[in-house]
């Protein structure tokens, strides 16, 4: 089995990415991480300033908490999706997916969701609202192109779960325009079971690997069998849950939930510790698998607050594992050595920090607003740095032609 990535530590000291080098347009768009990790990591620190210090320029037709769950799920966390899947693709079929005009045009649809959801007027939500789903529908046949041109039956898959995020959002953003509340919390829940079905797909494929290429000598299991079983039980949860099936929501969200919890433990997590980019990976499939869990009690129990296992799964699971392999990827991608320096280190201790802090504030009630602005703060100061550290690296271009498996635009064997 080929591995989904394949990341080398360079051989030499020698840098693909001169820190020297020009600033370049043309290499900002060479390939999908480049302009998308830094939109996204900018717009997850920005979106949750304006949510907590300044809900007042929130002025569109999405406002409130409908706004910040939307911005948080499909604004950020499946754009750095996005950004990972149109890179990893290049990858797996020695083909890039998107460069170039179609990726700047890309993240023009992006940009221009964004602010739209911020103006007045029932026009500039429409146009935020087509702009956003043709971002997802572009990406996606992006992927289909080069997956069925190379024949990789192993993630056929992936691009009908973007196209899922895309249809999830759809619904969404219908449902906050006629004011449907409960149809609004269903394809939220159902946008987060498919962003869980990507996301341990790629990371149940990737954090075995690091593990094994990172330690001298240790050997984990891949857990193929139960990945499988996992992924039928989120995609049935998606079911249930549209259906409106709570009892069988609850069975699959705890069964996918245990299977990613025994999967962390069989990876050895005692072997990885002294690994920064490895253990915050593993918490955040960790967290994952526990945000699986507080879903299917909430799922039992509606009583219990469905902000629970939204910030469990969407903090503690999605964003830990994003900025783990933001960090990871950038530096593999971009030739650096696999090492973290001390911005880096810190970026994921804040993060951290603000998990625990959000999560505090749901059980608070005295303190409840002073622990969420300290919780924004440590998220804000988590992607400042991951910005101040790597923006300056994703706008100049590899010294060598060579960037993760495409050699000067030709097609190489995906398997090496």
């Amino acid at each position: 089995m080929s591995p989904l990535l394949n990341i080398q530590e360079p051989a030499t000291s020698s840098l693909s990415s001169s820190p020297y080098a020009s600033a370049s347009w043309q290499a900002s768009l060479e390939m999908g991480f480049r302009p998308l990790y830094p939109a996204g990591a900018l717009w997850a620190a920005l979106a949750i300033g304006l949510w907590i210090f300044a809900p007042q320029s929130i002025t569109g037709l999405l406002q409130g908490t409908a706004w910040h769950a939307h911005e948080m799920l499909w604004g950020f966390i499946a754009t750095i999706a996005v950004g990972f899947l149109m890179t990893a693709g290049a990858n797996w079929t020695g083909r890039n997916p998107i460069r170039g005009g179609p990726l700047a045009a890309l993240l023009g649809l992006w940009m221009i969701a964004r602010t739209g959801f911020l103006v007045q007027g029932s026009t500039a939500f429409y146009i935020a609202a087509a702009s956003e789903i043709l971002f997802f529908l572009v990406a996606a046949l992006a992927l289909a192109r080069v997956v069925a041109i190379s024949r990789n039956a192993r993630n056929y898959g992936l691009p009908f779960m973007l196209l899922a995020l895309a249809a999830t959002d759809a619904v969404y953003l219908f449902s906050v325009r006629a004011g449907q509340h409960t149809q609004l919390m269903q394809a939220l829940d159902a946008g987060l079971l498919c962003m869980t079905v990507i996301a341990l797909l790629v990371a149940r494929r990737v954090i075995p690997f690091f593990a094994m290429r990172a330690v001298p000598g240790l050997l984990i299991p891949t857990q193929t069998r139960s990945g499988q079983f996992q992924l039928a039980a989120c995609l049935a949860a998606v079911v249930s849950q549209l259906a409106g099936f709570r009892l069988p929501l609850a069975f699959f969200l705890l069964l996918a939930g245990t299977l990613s919890l025994y999967q962390v433990l069989s990876w050895k997590p005692q072997s990885i510790r002294r690994h920064a980019l490895l253990w915050i990976l593993y918490l955040g499939y960790t967290a994952l698998g526990c945000g699986l869990l507080a879903a299917a009690a909430h799922a039992l129990d509606p009583q219990i607050r469905a902000a629970v296992h939204i910030h469990i799964m969407a903090m503690g699971g999605f964003s830990v594992l994003i900025i783990g392999m933001m960090t990871r990827t950038a530096l593999g991608h971009l030739g650096r050595p696999l090492r973290l320096d001390h911005g880096m280190l810190a970026s994921f201790w804040l993060l951290l920090a603000a998990v625990v802090l959000r999560l505090c504030a749901l059980q608070a009630d005295q303190h409840s607003q002073l622990l969420l602005q300290l919780a924004a703060a440590a998220w804000i100061s988590a992607f400042v740095l991951y910005l101040l550290r790597f923006s300056p690296m994703m706008i100049r271009p590899p010294s060598d032609k060579k960037e993760f498996g495409i050699i000067q635009g030709k097609r190489i064997d995906p398997r090496r």
